[in-house]
């Protein structure tokens, strides 16, 4: 049973505020935000104060909030707040500060509809879509990363649509018979100070939103070779999956194929974990030298290890130097372009950024790290004290567990020839290497 439910900005500017039940006292989101700017890095996602339970997910710089009185079942408040986003990022096309603040009428109207007095009632875009009446005010402008999409069955011509097509309302008058899809993959992985890989895992999902006149049905084929559990060598191996209640699987195993009656709005057709070997994207390799008792330096060699047609964007290193670091200097590879090196202060510890804007496939690049400790210093527990290097990416058009999909089949009795758009996205989760 949840009491209110808040939207806040980034600035602590409360955009939305539904108060179900009346039976908390109105500062709560004061409250709330205190609680996140004195915690020590990232706030832990619940948390009690006072007897108020607080439950909250951040998207888009945004904190969506749920209070309650009651003892809730975490992973339920949570997943209701995760609904609430879909739902309104579907009726909005986007979920951001600027399109909540235009179209909060329709959000309250939403809200009303999807809970009543503290109790979930619809909470899927296809049972609120009919009881909504006000139509969404559409933005326009938006600064929102590109991502190459290509049309199935040649995905990898120019022929593209800007990312950012999806990002139109469900119930959109302007709405163009298409479809999209898109597979995500975020990678963990660790790397030991050689170079080698310790422990690596894929958490991977294939998105659609549909754009199609009359929610036809699909099929989805994916890889003939995908293999469910432990595999033999050169196949595709996924540990395990998921998919939603739309999706029928009577032929998967036989054929690899899937059966989808797709709902309005944005759903995961699947999700999918891998633990079995992969080539990695990135190799890392950090070598440390001591020049003398009170000199470092720290020779940090990065290759990708994706194909040369293809690039990384937004690739960010970051590691920490020694407490009783001096002075640092950094010095980057021959030919390094699109490259800075920055180095910030948190707390009592720098951290050095390397950002590298656009990383080709098959190329290394490289940094050099001095670092001249205090006199009062010891070489040897400064040496410890660099590391571990984290790494942050996104590889537009580029999956690792080379799951595919074959086709794309829509039942159209209108002959209307949809297009059919497909992503492949890989990003970092977790990617580190001890130094």
């Amino acid at each position: 049973m949840i009491s209110q439910i808040f939207i806040l900005s980034a600035r602590g500017d409360i955009i939305i505020n539904r108060d179900f039940r009346s039976d908390l006292v109105k500062n709560t989101h004061e409250v709330f935000y205190r609680q996140v700017k004195l915690s020590k890095g990232d706030c832990q996602p619940l948390f009690n104060i006072d007897g108020v339970n607080f439950s909250y997910l951040k998207r888009a710089g945004l904190y969506i909030v749920a209070t309650s009185r009651f003892d809730n079942s975490p992973s339920f408040i949570l997943e209701i707040l995760n609904r609430v986003c879909t739902v309104i990022k579907d009726f909005c096309g986007v979920l951001s500060e600027e399109a909540i603040r235009k179209n909060f009428i329709l959000i309250y109207e939403l809200l009303d509809e999807m809970i009543d007095f503290g109790y979930p009632q619809l909470i899927q875009t296809e049972q609120v879509k009919p009881h909504i009446a006000n139509e969404p005010i559409v933005i326009k402008k938006q600064t929102l990363p590109t991502t190459t999409t290509g049309r199935l069955g040649s995905l990898f011509n120019q022929g593209t649509v800007s990312s950012i097509a999806t990002n139109r309302p469900v119930n959109s008058q302007s709405k163009k018979n298409e479809i999209f899809v898109d597979v995500f993959e975020k990678i963990s992985v660790l790397f030991n100070a050689s170079g080698y890989v310790i422990n690596s895992s894929i958490e991977g999902c294939i998105q659609m939103k549909s754009y199609l006149n009359g929610n036809p049905p699909l099929k989805l084929a994916l890889n003939e070779d995908l293999v469910i559990g432990k595999g033999e060598n050169g196949r595709v191996v996924l540990d395990d999956c998921n998919f939603h209640d739309c999706v029928n699987t009577n032929e998967f195993d036989l054929s690899k194929t899937l059966r989808i009656q797709p709902p309005d709005g944005e759903f995961v057709v699947m999700n999918y974990r891998v633990t079995s070997e992969f080539q990695t994207p990135f190799r890392i390799y950090p070598v440390i030298e001591e020049i003398s008792n009170f000199k470092l330096e720290l020779h940090l060699k990065v290759k990708a290890c994706f194909p040369k047609e293809i690039f990384a964007s937004y690739v960010t290193l970051t590691f920490p130097m020694p407490k009783l670091a001096s002075n640092i200097t950094n010095e980057l590879g021959k030919n390094a372009s699109n490259q800075s090196v920055d180095i910030e202060n948190k707390g009592d510890v720098k951290m050095v950024k390397w950002n590298i804007k656009k990383f080709m496939g098959d190329t290394e690049q490289v940094l050099i790290t001095k670092i001249t400790l205090q006199s009062s210093a010891n070489s040897y527990s400064a040496r410890k004290e660099i590391g571990p290097i984290n790494v942050s990416f996104e590889v537009p058009m580029y999956n690792v567990s080379n799951l595919q999909i074959r086709f794309l089949r829509i039942d159209d009795k209108e002959k209307s020839n949809p297009f059919r758009w497909v992503r492949f996205i890989t990003q970092s989760s977790s990617y580190v290497c001890r130094t």
